[in-house]
């Protein structure tokens, strides 16, 4: 873990939170979305060992709907 000097109060409350109290320090975190989200807002402060992660993939029944044009329609 690097140095959380001049980041920003949010930033400092992750790497707290993920429990990291001096650099270079390691932790064996559960595999959780909780805590892979926290990791991904502070990826550049913290390197991350262990099986990859793979994206799940995109339902094959997703509805998708076309953009409303309302919002277009009152300026006329």
């Amino acid at each position: 873990m690097k140095s959380t000097i001049g980041a920003k109060p949010a930033i400092k409350a992750t790497v707290e939170s993920l429990g990291f109290r001096r650099m270079n320090q390691t932790r064996e975190l559960p595999d959780n979305p909780a805590v892979r989200g926290m990791l991904k807002a502070v990826d550049f402060l913290v390197a991350v060992e262990g099986v990859p992660y793979i994206r799940p993939k995109r339902s094959q029944y997703k509805i998708w709907r076309s953009r409303s044009n309302k919002k277009h329609q009152r300026g006329k």
